[in-house]
């Protein structure tokens, strides 16, 4: 049997990546796809998300858009300059010929949530935006969730800012009412795949020139990757590109290609140079597991295996 996924995102390149290993995978079915403001805006990651699921021929999954903007305060400018103007790093995909849903995000993941006979695996690999309305608004169905797996924080380190994740620096107010006070009926099973594992996670140019031969799919995805790496180069000094959010669907994929550990999550909401961190206590009440080893090979190997499975259609 299937479990089944929901996926809110921000397409954004790794997302694409995400999404396409997802339906790659025979051992879930993607049940959904929620966008949020982050990456690029809205309009972009809503119209990305449907062209990557077209891309491989699932353009029957639902797609809902999902808020242009923080759960209580503006951050400012959110855009990743490292995933271009329209989000895909530069390349064109086929325009999909739906549209999403008439049901906002919130609306169709507690659609979905109730209607599914298997409890839902929610994957979150943008700011937190849409997960919180969810735990805020619809506790009870939150609760009923089997995981939430989000790409997001680290332990003491940062990509945004010297001290945060794009992801949480994104939205942390956001962030604090998922990981920090859920206040739901009953716990979710939390897990947050972080820098500390994404940046171990990568792909440099040989294993992009290995992607870009495995097939039609996998070729786009390459061809996206390859500016986000000269993105890395830019901006880190590196000569490889993290895989951040497939790492995160892969796990909830495969659970166990991360080693976690239960730890307390403090997320940092003040205006201050620390706004957005995550601060990780694993000697408190835990609130969450956070990653902290990942088995690279094998990660590496079956993001790059699904890939490779799909065609376009």
């Amino acid at each position: 049997m299937t479990r089944p996924v929901l996926l809110d995102c921000d397409p954004g390149i790794d997302d694409m990546v995400a999404i396409l290993t997802a339906v790659a995978s025979p051992e879930v079915e993607l049940v959904g796809v929620t966008t949020v403001g982050g990456n690029v805006g809205i309009d972009i990651t809503t119209r990305n998300a449907l062209d990557v699921l077209a891309l491989a021929g699932r353009a029957d999954i639902p797609v809902a858009r999902g808020a242009d903007r923080p759960y209580l305060r503006s951050t400012g400018d959110r855009t990743a300059s490292v995933h271009g103007d329209r989000g895909l790093g530069g390349i064109t995909l086929p325009t999909s010929a739906v549209g999403p849903v008439d049901a906002t995000a919130l609306e169709l993941i507690v659609e979905t949530v109730r209607s599914c006979a298997e409890p839902v695996t929610l994957v979150a690999t943008g700011p937190l935006t849409n997960v919180a309305h969810l735990f805020a608004v619809h506790p009870e169905v939150a609760s009923r969730l089997a995981r939430l797996v989000v790409m997001g924080g680290s332990i003491g380190a940062g990509n945004r800012t010297p001290a945060a994740e794009f992801n949480i620096w994104a939205d942390p107010e956001a962030a604090y009412r998922v990981l920090t006070e859920p206040g739901l009926p009953r716990p979710v099973p939390t897990t947050l795949v972080g820098l500390d594992v994404t940046y171990r996670t990568t792909y440099g140019p040989d294993d992009l020139r290995r992607l870009r031969s495995a097939g039609s799919v996998a070729a786009f995805c390459a061809d996206a990757l390859e500016y986000y790496l000269a993105g890395y180069r830019r901006d880190h000094g590196m000569d490889a590109v993290p895989l951040h959010d497939p790492l995160a669907m892969a796990e909830a994929i495969r659970p166990g290609l991360v080693t976690a550990e239960p730890a307390y999550i403090e997320v940092d909401t003040t205006t201050g140079p620390s706004r957005g961190n995550t601060l990780v206590d694993l000697r408190g009440q835990p609130t969450a597991e956070v990653a902290v080893d990942v088995d690279v090979p094998s990660a590496l190997e079956f993001i790059t295996c699904r890939l490779a499975s799909l065609t376009i259609r």
